[in-house]
């Protein structure tokens, strides 16, 4: 989609502030610092490879998730210096208690970068789904990356917001996507079809849209992405295709993850299963306790309705949401409402 579509703002450590109410207060993070085998680099030049670019977004929902899981990526990264942080939101926020100050006061050492998603990008495309919170315009921001970044930005790995990394991040930097657009862990053993309706499967021209693929089933939380291929290939338009047809017949019921499986299922670097242990916030219903899946871990992933914060806060942890609150950095003292999650 052009940029010429796009209420895109970039902001800059002196840039214009964000405005509406007031966000919860964070303890300060350590800095985390380079060592001597760190390769240096420039941090206005964005193209740099030794330069890490993650991307996530921001809310009031999710914002204590966003904030653990940034806090667990520089506390395992061996040149955490080298990692910039592409943030998107969709709210406007106090000019005194806006998203920038909690970052900045949060990680004082911390690269990033903000952008404002505007939501009628997605206005008219989304259908609900089985959960509320998949409905969220910001659940689709993924969708745009590639028009949100600065066009210097050639690869970004993705995060949700419900996530801790326990690993160095640049091993998943690193991976070789050769000709895909896409790294993710594969799940080939989940039934595929149960990601889509009926509707799809009895329409000839739909279903055959996956005759030869070898399609398998990847959460869409966790994704290296080529930026430059996307815009070659014009991916947003391909997922903005399925959408609207989401909205003519109803083909699917989970947010933003049907049009990726449609899109790029069959053709997804496949990446260690270690990159995304999901699935531990439950299903998307009753958001029940689940183990890890057999294997090494280097990313614990909450997907699901069941959110470590909310559980912990209820006194009804599970069992695994003890290995995330280490990386809790929220102050206890403030409220807790801005967190709920239906």
């Amino acid at each position: 989609m052009p940029l010429l579509f796009l209420l895109l703002l970039f902001l800059t450590a002196t840039g214009t502030a964000i405005s509406a109410g007031e966000l919860p207060a964070f303890r300060e993070a350590p800095a985390f610092r380079n060592g001597k085998e760190c390769p240096r680099i420039v941090r206005s030049s964005l193209d740099n490879p030794s330069m890490i670019h993650i991307a996530m977004t921001l809310d009031e929902t999710y914002l204590r998730g966003s904030v653990a899981g940034v806090f667990s990526v520089l506390q395992h990264a061996s040149c955490p210096e080298n990692i910039v942080f592409h943030f998107i939101a969709s709210r406007l926020y106090s000019h005194n208690n806006n998203l920038r100050h909690v970052i900045t006061s949060t990680f004082p050492y911390l690269s990033f970068h903000l952008f404002l998603f505007d939501s009628n990008l997605v206005k008219g495309k989304i259908s609900y789904s089985i959960r509320r919170a998949l409905d969220q315009p910001l659940n689709y921001a993924r969708i745009y990356l590639a028009d949100l970044v600065p066009s210097a930005v050639g690869r970004m790995i993705y995060f949700d917001s419900d996530l801790i990394v326990v690993d160095d991040v640049a091993k998943l930097w690193n991976i070789n996507l050769g000709k895909h657009v896409v790294g993710a862990p594969e799940y080939c053993h989940a039934n595929f079809s149960h990601y889509f309706t009926q509707e799809f499967w009895s329409r000839p021209v739909l279903a055959a849209s996956l005759k030869g693929r070898k399609a398998c089933y990847f959460n869409t939380g966790v994704m290296v992405i080529d930026i430059w291929k996307w815009r070659e290939g014009k991916f947003t338009q391909r997922l903005e295709y399925w959408m609207r047809i989401q909205k003519r017949y109803r083909i699917y019921e989970l947010g933003s993850l049907p049009p990726f499986l449609l899109v790029f299922a069959g053709d997804v670097e496949g990446v260690e299963h270690r990159w995304n242990q999901h699935g531990l916030g439950g299903d998307n219903l009753e958001g029940l306790c689940r183990n890890l899946h057999p294997g090494p871990v280097s990313l614990l992933h909450w997907s699901g309705k069941g959110k470590p914060w909310l559980r912990l806060d209820n006194n009804r942890p599970c069992p695994l949401d003890t290995l995330w609150s280490p990386y809790d950095l929220f102050l206890r003292h403030h409220s807790s409402n801005f967190f709920s999650d239906t």
